[in-house]
C-alpha cells in the first residue's frame, strides 16, 4: 500500500499512526477490548481527546472511579508520549504506563505527565490511578 493513506481520514488521537475508527474507535465503540495495559492507555488519552465519558467510566477500576467524569473546559489534547511501561501484557494481571499527554488550555501548551497502574476486572484491563 505505501504512503497512499487517504489523508482526509483521521489519524487517531493516541498517536498510532492508524485512523481513529480502526484504531481506538474500536474500543470505544464496543467492537473490541484493550489486549495491553498500553493500548488501555492509549484509548483513554483518545477518550478525552474526543470527550467519551462513557468509555473512561467503562476503563476505569470500580475501587477507584469518580462518580462524574468532567473535562476541562478550553482544554485541547495534542499527542501522547509513552515514556516506559512494566508488565501489562496479555499474560499479566497487572502493570503501569507512564506517560506524558500533551494539551493546550486556552492557547497554552502544557503537559501532564502521569505513571498510572493498571489492573484486570473481569478479564478486562482497567484504570487504577496515577502512583
Amino acid at each position: 500500500m505505501g504512503n497512499n493513506r487517504d489523508m482526509s481520514v483521521p489519524t487517531c488521537p493516541c498517536g498510532q499512526d492508524l485512523p481513529y475508527a480502526a484504531c481506538c474507535g474500536r474500543l470505544h465503540r464496543g467492537e473490541a477490548t484493550a489486549t495491553t495495559a498500553e493500548q488501555l492507555m492509549r484509548s483513554r488519552y483518545a477518550a478525552f481527546a474526543m470527550r467519551d465519558a462513557a468509555y473512561l467510566r467503562r476503563t476505569w477500576s470500580l475501587s477507584t472511579r469518580p462518580a462524574a467524569i468532567d473535562f476541562t473546559p478550553g482544554q485541547k489534547w495534542t499527542g501522547l508520549d509513552i515514556v516506559a511501561t512494566t508488565g501489562g501484557s496479555p499474560f499479566h494481571t497487572e502493570g503501569t504506563v507512564e506517560f506524558h499527554a500533551h494539551y493546550t488550555k486556552n492557547g497554552i501548551p502544557g503537559t501532564q505527565s502521569e505513571n498510572s497502574t493498571f489492573t484486570r476486572e473481569a478479564g478486562e484491563w482497567v484504570y487504577v490511578a496515577a502512583l
